[in-house]
């Protein structure tokens, strides 16, 4: 149990600085990197903004799976973690990954589609898949919440 709090307590603080980060990149590091990028290269200019607004975007899928997170760590610390509650959280990350994953899929599609060096679709393609097999391991945690939730509940309507 000691072991759990203590575990508990260092994946918050690193959820804290994780999401300071993420703050940062969002808001300075990447519209200054894009508009280094235009500056430089006038000619992809026109992707400054879209490729601003989807790393925005993804940033924020990742805050959306920080926040839900950190609910799920209250619930466990308040062992309320076997309720429904938890699984609305559940639910927001695979959303947020899903969300991100559709988006992901797009600029995969658009960049191989246009790409004349098989580099970064091919990273792009790894990306999509590590991000598929995130979201269905989490569609998959989903289910056994649900199944050991339903069996927690069944339990103490027993007792």
């Amino acid at each position: 149990m000691v072991t759990e709090h203590r575990a508990v307590a260092a994946l918050r603080v690193f959820l804290v600085v994780l999401f300071g980060v993420l703050v940062v990149f969002q808001t300075l590091s990447l519209p200054g990197q894009f508009a280094y990028m235009a500056e430089q290269s006038p000619e992809d200019a026109h992707l400054r903004w879209p490729a601003t607004a989807v790393t925005v975007f993804w940033v924020l899928c990742v805050q959306v799976v920080i926040v839900a997170t950190w609910q799920l760590l209250s619930l466990v610390k308040n062992d309320r973690i076997f309720t429904e509650a938890s699984l609305k959280w559940v639910d927001a990350i695979v959303w947020a990954i899903a969300a991100g994953w559709v988006v992901l899929v797009g600029v995969f599609l658009w960049v191989g589609f246009n790409a004349d060096d098989p580099g970064v679709p091919l990273l792009l393609f790894l990306l999509t898949v590590g991000v598929s097999v995130l979201g269905l391991l989490m569609v998959v945690m989903r289910a056994l919440l649900r199944q050991a939730t339903t069996l927690r509940t069944d339990m103490e309507a027993v007792i």
